[in-house]
């Protein structure tokens, strides 16, 4: 992978427990390797459940330094593909469950905030699938009619029902609840305090180097200062799975940018739905979305995506200051006092994509006593605390509440991401970036 992510969040991590990088021979019931929002969730999980377990958590850098701590803080429900082609592609049944498991994972991430009585900026609110276009247009009435035909709560609002919420003029929206917005950085933090209090053990700057079988039970884990034996692991690591040569499939590694503003007039900040904690999210693939600060700032992100895989520093940065551009021509034209207020934060961050947009989160084929997590397609924030708590539930051969979740599975389809095909596969990226720019 080329690079790290750059720029500087609006999310500032808080405290952490101590993490000592990892040196010798260590031992656990349990290693979780990567300490974003998934790995997390599935260590809380554990110590929540079986108190006596021996767990310990392993990040190449630290918690929140990855995706979860560089996302928008969009809480709402999607998994998989749309609606409409779900149905298409899974038949009814299955993109009900699947679109029910999503609010679910909202409702779950909402009683986990309860729970650790974090302060991260919560605020329950609706979020808005909306268009300006056309070809909005007729993807929000497909999506809507799927929506009715297969009993999913999804009102339709009319442009006076949008502006009751959002004094911006879109043609037409559908409406998502649950939802919220939050601080993914301070939410992520505190997960893992809670984890600490619990008794899991931390290991930072100590990156998973490969993978073999034990020479008793469990997985071997190879680090650079030392070597971890576990009875199970569970491999939270998203798009790094390519690198580590896992057998999951495709799991491609996109770059996404946002960026952050000051605090807006009390009046506009009223207008824009901010008092509520609205989000508002185009309908068309990769269009820009936004979502209000709690101090009155604006967050807003979308529009462009990069592959960054193969590319130089000079062609990444260039593509970087012109995803950033291109998102902060459109938020200064949502509102008239967008065209003056300041840009204080811009930033990217690195999500993880499937070929058909879902998750893969199963036990890794091959290695006995492994499981991955990853490739939730931009809707980490609600998923991957839902995919810890399935996995902490599977490796303690615990039943879960309701119906398990429809994309459970070991492997994503396979994409030619080496050779003469990787440009036909950025171009292709490159080409929905544009689209969501003209579109919206």
């Amino acid at each position: 992978m080329t690079g790290e992510p750059a720029g500087t969040p609006y999310w500032e991590p808080s405290e952490l427990p101590p993490q000592p990088q990892l040196h010798g021979v260590v031992t656990a019931d349990v290693a979780v390797v990567g300490a974003g929002l998934a790995g997390l969730s599935c260590a809380y999980h554990l110590a929540e459940r079986a108190p006596g377990l021996d767990i310990a958590v392993l990040d190449a850098e630290q918690p929140a330094a990855g995706a979860s701590g560089r996302g928008t803080g969009l809480l709402g429900p999607r998994a998989g593909p749309a609606v409409d082609r779900a149905v298409r592609r899974f038949g009814p049944r299955t993109a009900r469950r699947m679109h029910r498991a999503s609010e679910r994972a909202v409702r779950d991430v909402l009683d986990l905030c309860a729970r650790l009585d974090v302060p991260c900026g919560l605020r329950p609110g609706e979020q808005l699938m909306v268009t300006r276009s056309a070809a909005g247009l007729i993807a929000l009435a497909r999506r809507a009619r799927a929506c009715r035909d297969i009993g999913l709560d999804v009102p339709v609002l009319t442009p006076a029902g949008i502006r009751d919420r959002v004094g911006v003029p879109y043609r037409a929206a559908l409406l998502h609840r649950p939802a919220a917005t939050l601080d993914p950085a301070a939410l992520t933090c505190a997960l893992a305090r809670a984890c600490a209090d619990r008794g899991v053990r931390f290991y930072g700057r100590s990156p998973l180097l490969a993978l073999r079988p034990g020479d008793l039970v469990g997985p071997e884990l190879v680090l650079p200062h030392g070597r971890l034996y576990a009875g199970q692991a569970v491999l939270a690591v998203n798009s790094a799975a390519q690198a580590l040569d896992l057998p999951v499939g495709t799991v491609l590694p996109v770059e996404v940018y946002a960026l952050a503003t000051e605090p807006l007039s009390a009046s506009a900040y009223d207008e824009l739905g901010g008092r509520a904690g609205h989000s508002v999210v185009d309908a068309v693939a990769l269009a820009p979305y936004f979502r209000l600060l709690p101090d009155r700032g604006l967050v807003a992100g979308g529009g462009a995506a990069t592959l960054p895989s193969g590319l130089g520093a000079p062609r990444l940065k260039v593509l970087r200051e012109r995803a950033w551009a291109g998102l902060e021509r459109w938020l200064r034209s949502l509102h008239p006092e967008l065209a003056r207020v300041r840009v204080s934060h811009r930033w990217s961050g690195r999500i993880g994509m499937t070929a058909d947009d879902l998750p893969v989160v199963g036990p890794v084929p091959g290695h006995e006593d492994v499981w991955y997590i990853g490739g939730c397609c931009g809707h980490g924030l609600a998923l991957s605390v839902a995919h810890g708590a399935h996995v902490a539930a599977a490796l303690l051969g615990e039943p879960e509440e309701g119906e398990p979740l429809p994309w459970h599975r070991s492997r994503a389809p396979r994409l030619p991401v080496r050779g003469p095909v990787r440009p036909l596969l950025r171009a292709y990226v490159d080409t929905l970036g544009s689209l969501a720019r003209h579109t919206c």
